[in-house]
């Protein structure tokens, strides 16, 4: 190796040293350094960047920001709802989208959907795959539908023939499958380093935004569950999202974590089949298909993500314990955020949890992040542990404070116009206050504030909706 260098580079969060260490200082990861080799002739020290670049872009000409259209016009609508609605609207040219997700949660399935829709619109889209062959490529977009003309595919990892593909076919969206196998010649470095990644996605950032070409890079993720590689490859892109669920069930969920142009509180509901992802119009309805009826420890919760109301069974299992330390399980939902209301449920409801352990889950998937499940997990738990089922017609939503309060939560409408479209009769909430409710409702408020009311629950003959076995 004379006349080569070589320095070490972790690949978690890309800190360089000129020597092998055992556990990275900035990072604290252990055994993530890996050596890196400097062609002869870059500049002396521990640098990683690549090779200065023949020619030089031109200056672009500063222009007032009155004289610059809009991207909203300019969306391109996929053809698959559920993912224009997680980007806000559609495609917008010139855009970096990063999709990360658990292998074989279905990344590649949407994407090869998604190329097949954009080029029956007649559009050019290129497919390139570093993982699969061009039979195994073509095979799978049969079965999907996304055999069309105007969709070309490339089995290639050399970064260089993927820009020339790019120069020559001019599409209007390039997929790259994945960022990790991707590799450019300027770097000496192993597919799927740190550097490379960061080489292969600033080269094609500046592919997109120069050529209005819409990029989507497919990410691999860590054991942890975050994208794998360093972390500005999320700050290089315009959106981040994530394709969750357990490939052993048929439901996904895709959602934003970052969105340079649009929200990132929306998600898209998708049901796996075997001929593709097929999007979800009505995620109330189907959560709730399966919801067993006249059981204790199933409520039904109703949460908005985004501007979608969606109606979810929260359910819960108390059950007595001969541990010393009870345990305490949450799927689907904030941990931190259940042990918090098992506390209040034992000091201010005076219900004795401490011997038992209690289990709670979100049936189909979803994962509810809001406080407005917190009245609905406080009723399931209540259910549970009087062994009393819930009314099968009647919901809660509404965020229940440290003493035991329940305060009212946003989009207070949408909720009940979805309670009342899948025929429930009542909702449980805190009192609506200046918050116009629709007179088109038919569905029964009740509402809940103070402790007292709240100690309703406790009572299965009461008219909170618990009653007896």
């Amino acid at each position: 190796m004379a006349g080569k260098r070589s320095y070490y580079e972790c690949q978690q969060c890309g800190y360089q040293a000129p020597r092998w260490l055992g556990r990275c200082p900035d990072c604290g990861a252990w055994g993530s350094l890996t050596e890196v080799l400097v062609p002869a002739g870059s500049p002396s020290g521990v640098s990683g960047r690549s090779r200065p670049r023949s020619g030089k872009a031109p200056a672009a000409t500063p222009v007032p920001l009155t004289e610059v259209a809009g991207v909203e016009h300019r969306r391109l609508r996929t053809g698959i709802g559920e993912l224009d609605r997680v980007l806000g609207g559609g495609l917008v040219p010139g855009a970096m989208i990063l999709v990360g997700g658990d292998p074989g949660v279905g990344k590649s399935t949407l994407l090869l959907q998604a190329a097949g829709a954009l080029a029956r619109q007649g559009l050019i889209v290129l497919y390139v795959s570093g993982e699969e062959s061009l039979a195994q490529m073509s095979e799978r977009g049969r079965r999907l539908g996304s055999d069309v003309p105007t969709l070309y595919l490339a089995a290639e990892t050399s970064l260089e023939p993927i820009l020339d593909h790019i120069g020559s076919l001019k599409p209007s969206t390039v997929v790259v499958d994945s960022i990790q196998t991707t590799w450019s010649d300027a770097l000496e470095s192993s597919a799927g380093s740190v550097s490379q990644v960061r080489e292969v996605a600033g080269r094609l950032l500046e592919v997109a935004k120069r050529q209005e070409v819409s990029v989507w890079l497919i990410g691999h993720v860590t054991k942890e569950g975050s994208l794998a590689g360093p972390k500005a490859l999320e700050h290089i892109v315009d959106t981040v999202v994530y394709f969750e669920g357990d490939r052993d069930q048929v439901y996904r969920i895709l959602r934003a974590t970052k969105n340079r142009f649009g929200p990132t509180d929306e998600v898209g509901v998708f049901e796996m089949h075997s001929g593709g992802l097929v999007p979800v119009e009505n995620p109330s309805a189907l959560f709730l298909a399966e919801r067993p009826r006249n059981t204790p420890g199933s409520v039904v919760v109703a949460t908005v993500e985004g501007t979608r109301p969606i109606l979810v069974e929260v359910q819960a299992l108390v059950t007595p314990t001969g541990a010393a330390m009870p345990r305490r399980v949450a799927n689907g939902l904030d941990s931190q955020r259940v042990a918090m209301l098992l506390a209040v449920v034992e000091k201010r409801l005076r219900v004795g949890l401490g011997a038992s352990d209690v289990f709670l889950n979100v049936a189909g998937g979803l994962a509810v992040r809001e406080p407005a499940a917190d009245l609905g997990v406080v009723a399931a738990v209540l259910s549970s542990a009087r062994n009393a089922p819930v009314e099968a017609t009647w919901a809660f939503f509404g965020e229940v404070g440290l003493v035991g309060e329940v305060r009212r939560v946003a989009h207070m409408e949408k909720r009940l116009h979805e309670l009342a479209r899948l025929g429930f009769t009542r909702a449980f909430m805190a009192p609506a206050g200046a918050v116009p409710l629709p007179a088109s409702t038919t569905i029964e408020t009740r509402s809940l504030l103070h402790v007292g009311e709240l100690a309703e629950l406790l009572d299965p003959m009461g008219k909170c909706g618990l009653t007896d076995d």
